[in-house]
């Protein structure tokens, strides 16, 4: 361990995405305004990228069906493009290839991205989009495709080697990053609601200002704050009538499935030969075991993604995440521990997965076999609307709680720093804690993501 400092101007809890894009774009920010002696400390109990940040599929997107998203994502494609080789990022493209009953939901994605100068194009009708595929891999055989929304930016980065280039960034601008200290709580004084100190097994760390971004241990964190467990939302399903408010778990969690196709990954390249976009289908065509042939239970639409990866050592991707009971009043319960489910996909999703990659393009079919499990995906901590919360909390802790969107979110970061100095972000107030009590919650689609 770094050896612990007595005092910072600003302590950062977390070394992952947010934390290290936050103490790079505020070093920044001091020093333009000629106040390099202000100290950022950013704090993990780990190491650099040792949570979720570090096992992260490494997708960045700009696929939402919601505004606020769709905004904060283009800043952040922003972020990842500024410095593609430090970050290690490929900006190959996305594709969301859909069925019928979604037709509407991606042609309104598609408008409000050119609304906002995001390019994309969007292929409407079964032969047309079947035609589009072909012509970038030529064994497209997925059969109730009738939309392809293809983003001509967003790609992937390899999340170890990103955070490594985050956390140079972030040393440059003199950050100081402490690993293997475990932080335990918080000192108030003087019945004051500001935290006066960082506590952590190592000692304490007075400080001005706390930001917490710590993926799914928000909830841990939330709980030394004594800040609610539970809180009051609109009921979503009014169509009876039936309003009013409903009580519920601050946070949730559920495991994200997700594997590794053991080929090289240049199995997976497109009809030049380079690197394709990222695929990310949603179907209703039905799924059958390599095994035993019998039909795979997908419960209607399932959705699926993948790309060609270097990082994971072969074709990597996932599927829908299903929920998970984490005891969440069990203050002992650690979502990436020993006994967690951390990397456990169900039994059935290799099968799945790998028979909905050979259902869309005829390279996959037998490769069954080939599948392996890798930590990836993992634990993923969510808020009753299952998008993020960016504010501000106890007078001086902003909290940064991405809901499972973190890692494509580079530019949070950057936007939480200029907060932290006085400059309200408008892309950042949608994510108010506020808004669950106002009941201006984001829409949803019909998508089998919660977080789309």
């Amino acid at each position: 361990m770094t050896s612990l400092p007595k005092s910072a101007d600003y302590v950062l809890i977390g070394a992952g995405i947010h934390s290290l894009s936050l103490g790079w774009r505020l070093s920044e920010l001091l020093s333009a305004r000629g106040q390099d002696n202000k100290k950022i400390i950013v704090i993990d109990k780990s190491d650099v990228g040792s949570g979720a940040s570090g096992i992260a599929c490494g997708v960045v997107r700009n696929n939402y069906f919601q505004p606020a998203m769709r905004e904060l994502m283009a800043h952040s494609v922003g972020v990842w493009e500024s410095d593609p080789k430090a970050l290690n990022y490929h900006s190959v493209g996305y594709m969301q290839i859909s069925p019928e009953c979604m037709h509407e939901d991606v042609a309104q994605i598609h408008k409000e991205q050119s609304s906002i100068g995001y390019e994309s194009v969007f292929i409407e009708g079964k032969s047309d989009s079947e035609r589009y595929m072909r012509a970038i891999v030529e064994d497209w055989q997925m059969q109730d495709t009738t939309s392809v929304l293809h983003e001509k930016r967003g790609g992937f980065a390899y999340n170890k080697a990103s955070l490594e280039g985050l956390a140079a960034k972030a040393r440059a601008g003199g950050v100081e990053v402490v690993t293997h200290c475990n932080v335990t709580g918080f000192r108030r004084d003087n019945g004051s609601d500001a935290v006066k100190a960082v506590i952590t097994e190592a000692g304490e760390i007075e400080c001005e200002q706390v930001v917490i971004s710590v993926g799914p241990w928000v909830r841990d964190f939330w709980r030394m704050l004594e800040l609610p467990s539970k809180i009051s939302v609109p009921r979503r399903d009014q169509r009876n009538g039936e309003k009013g408010m409903a009580e519920v778990p601050m946070w949730c969690y559920w495991q994200l499935e997700e594997g590794v196709l053991q080929v090289e990954p240049e199995y997976l390249s497109d009809n030049a030969g380079g690197v394709p976009p990222v695929f990310h289908v949603d179907s209703q065509q039905e799924l059958f075991s390599s095994k035993s042939g019998e039909r795979i239970e997908t419960g209607g639409l399932w959705g699926v993604y993948y790309k060609p990866d270097h990082n994971f050592g072969g074709v990597q991707g996932g599927a829908a995440p299903y929920k998970i009971d984490l005891a969440a009043d069990d203050v002992a319960v650690d979502p990436y521990g020993p006994a967690s489910p951390q990397f456990t996909a169900r039994e059935e999703f290799p099968e799945m997965w790998c028979a909905a990659l050979a259902s869309c393009q005829k390279r996959f079919e037998g490769k069954r076999v080939l599948y392996k499990d890798e930590p990836s995906g993992g634990v993923g901590c969510f808020t009753p609307d299952s998008f993020p919360v960016f504010d501000r909390f106890c007078d001086n802790v902003y909290i940064v709680a991405d809901s499972n969107h973190g890692y494509k979110m580079i530019g949070v970061g950057h936007l939480v720093a200029e907060e932290l100095l006085g400059t309200e972000s408008a892309l950042l107030q949608p994510f108010r804690f506020s808004r669950f009590a106002s009941g201006d919650l984001h829409p949803t689609s019909n998508s089998p993501f919660p977080w789309s």
